[in-house]
């Protein structure tokens, strides 16, 4: 698979988001090189979800600004561009598998919607439920599912807030494989990560975010590793 397109960086430049007296992000300032593959740690509560949702134009900040490519506002064709798994699956739970997937295809304009649609069931081991409700499907089968959505377009930037949600020790090992794929492919990635090493292998690079300030990256000269190191409250 190859991404859609030359790959996505990201700019932001004293980024803030208040929810009423919350300041859920301080002032960010860091850009992401197009090809990157950016493991984002910190603690619950330290701005990694608010900062992806911004990221996929989901939400707006409170004041700076966030360049996705050469745009300062995440338009629709930008949107078109980026593969999003947040923390729920956004799954219809009375369609199939399959019948998800061609959905998405066909909101995003997606050609031979029905090979990609195949080819990615297969990829995910969820071939074989294809045909069963989405609803029947574990949580793990359900992560699969959504990243499969987020990969039938072949973006040229995923965000995953926490992708290893639900997966088992194999399911864990096919998305580092996925992973390392897509990033091979040309593709942008940033991924907000709890433990799990094996998806850590992926990044090139590592930042931490702590009460919405950016406390640490690996270029600055820290290991990847150390940086994504969280210290126990």
């Amino acid at each position: 698979m190859t991404s859609a397109g030359a790959p996505l960086g990201l700019r932001c430049s004293n980024l803030e988001k208040r929810f009423g007296n919350f300041m859920a992000l301080r002032r960010l300032s860091f850009e992401i090189r197009p090809g990157e593959a950016v493991a984002l740690a910190g603690h619950n509560g330290s701005g990694k979800t608010t900062f992806l949702r911004i990221a996929a134009g989901l939400s707006r900040p409170t004041s700076g600004s966030l360049h996705v490519g050469s745009e300062d506002i995440i338009t629709t064709a930008v949107r078109m561009r980026i593969g999003f798994v947040a923390h729920q699956t956004m799954l219809y739970d009375e369609l199939t598998a399959e019948e998800n997937l061609l959905l998405f295809a066909r909101l995003q304009g997606i050609s031979a919607s029905a090979d990609r649609t195949a080819e990615l069931l297969r990829e995910t081991g969820l071939a074989e439920r294809r045909c069963s409700l989405v609803r029947t499907f574990s949580r793990g089968m359900r992560q699969r599912l959504t990243i499969a959505r987020a990969l039938l377009h072949a973006p040229s930037l995923l965000l995953f807030d926490e992708p290893g949600t639900g997966l088992d020790a194999p399911g864990i090992s096919w998305l580092a494989a996925t992973l390392l794929r897509v990033r091979q492919a040309g593709c942008t990635i940033l991924m907000s990560l709890h433990g799990q090493a094996e998806l850590a292998a992926v990044a090139t690079r590592a930042m931490r975010l702590e009460a919405g300030s950016l406390a640490a990256d690996s270029l600055s000269g820290e290991s990847i590793e150390s940086v994504l190191r969280v210290k126990e409250r």
